[in-house]
């Protein structure tokens, strides 16, 4: 059977949300990836056959076909198409699934998975409300659905609060996995884990290349003194995520594409499935995910180098790493959302980004990465780098 393969990944750096990108429009946002992927791998763009994008919040200035606007306002040909896919935090990983099944099955040869987010000029459920200013309408979720589960909404923050609750994790166990987070990501700017990595973003106050919510200054003091979001509860903004702004990309190939245009692979996507469990406690998904996952690939957690596993909030790495008893020390080595952000749709291809120059540069063979997603979802991937 052929193969798909990566033969360029990069990522813009994360700014913070009101911060160094929040002036620039995401589909400049997007198009910067897609100019910085076709020209790092050399490829002649015009055979390039599709563009599928992430983007979670499609609304505003990401709606109306938004990755074909990415194209438009790319160097790209206008004769390539784009597609715009929502699976939550998941959408960019989806989207390397979708491009890989695509070159697989010999349909199209040359496919961009990428994603964007501009959570500062697109707000996070700003589509969701749009049936309050119409006056009309019950949003995305009837009360058939709430009913069903016995619940007056869904929420990721009760879900995250549910996860601590369930295995144990104290405020202070999250609030010192958080500030692990920032003191890795703050070691790997140090050492320029991330510079092959980044494409800087043109902004009106300069170039942009290094992720902007990294806290240097961390203490668990500072940390601590945050309020939790659920009342009563131990998950905090300063033990979730950054909302971010930022894109991400990777061009996936078959074989026929390498021999044909001569590139070179920098990974072969191993395996790659998706599932999903209960949408109540949500986030949890990422653990029976990757059991599935290791089982179909014929693989265990012994096999892989690094893992990669979103920190929306401290308590979904945390309960991944208890649950499947895996060794932390080859989780997100160069830390996590926590202190890098999470800009939602561009969050698959951007851990992806990272995880692959992580495995370069430590001389690793395998790479596993997850993410819990919107309606109790998880996709998982695992790339060999070559």
């Amino acid at each position: 059977m052929t193969a798909a393969y990566i033969v360029e990944a990069v990522r813009t750096a994360g700014g913070r949300r009101k911060g160094a990108l929040s002036g620039v429009h995401p589909v400049d946002l997007g198009a910067t990836v897609l100019d910085a992927l076709v020209a790092r791998s050399g490829i002649d763009p015009a055979r390039i056959e599709d563009v599928i994008m992430g983007c979670v919040t499609q609304a505003g200035e990401q709606s109306f076909a938004f990755g074909r606007n990415c194209i438009l306002g790319s160097s790209l040909p206008d004769s390539i198409p784009g597609v715009t896919i929502d699976r939550q935090c998941g959408s960019s990983q989806q989207a390397v699934q979708f491009a890989a099944q695509a070159v697989v099955s010999g349909m199209q040869d040359v496919v961009i998975a990428a994603g964007t987010e501009s959570m500062t000029r697109v707000p996070m459920f700003s589509n969701t409300t749009l049936h309050m200013k119409a006056g009309i309408g019950e949003g995305p979720f009837p009360a058939s659905i709430l009913n069903r589960y016995g619940v007056a909404q869904f929420s990721q923050f009760t879900g995250a609060q549910m996860i601590a609750d369930k295995y144990g994790f104290s405020r202070d166990d999250m609030d010192r996995f958080a500030l692990d987070s920032h003191r890795k990501a703050a070691a790997a700017i140090e050492a320029g884990a991330f510079r092959d990595e980044i494409v800087p973003v043109q902004t009106a106050d300069g170039l942009f290349a290094q992720d902007e919510g990294v806290r240097f200054d961390a203490t668990l003091e500072k940390i601590g003194s945050l309020d939790p979001i659920v009342e009563g509860g131990t998950i905090t903004a300063a033990n979730a995520s950054q909302m971010t702004d930022g894109s991400s990309g990777v061009i996936v190939v078959n074989e026929r594409a390498l021999k044909a245009l001569n590139l070179t692979p920098i990974a072969r996507i191993h395996h790659a499935s998706v599932s999903a469990g209960d949408p109540v406690i949500m986030l949890e998904e990422p653990i029976a995910a990757t059991r599935k996952a290791l089982a179909k690939a014929g693989m265990t957690l012994a096999d892989i180098d690094l893992y990669e596993v979103n920190e929306a909030f401290a308590s979904v790495p945390m309960a991944w790493l208890k649950a499947l008893d895996a060794d932390p020390a080859k989780l997100n080595v160069n830390g996590g959302a926590i202190a890098l952000g999470h800009p939602l749709g561009a969050s698959g291809t951007k851990l992806m980004t990272t995880m692959i120059h992580a495995l370069k540069a430590r001389g690793g063979r395998y790479g596993l990465q997850t993410m819990c997603e919107g309606g109790g979802i998880s996709n998982v991937t695992i790339v060999e780098v070559l």
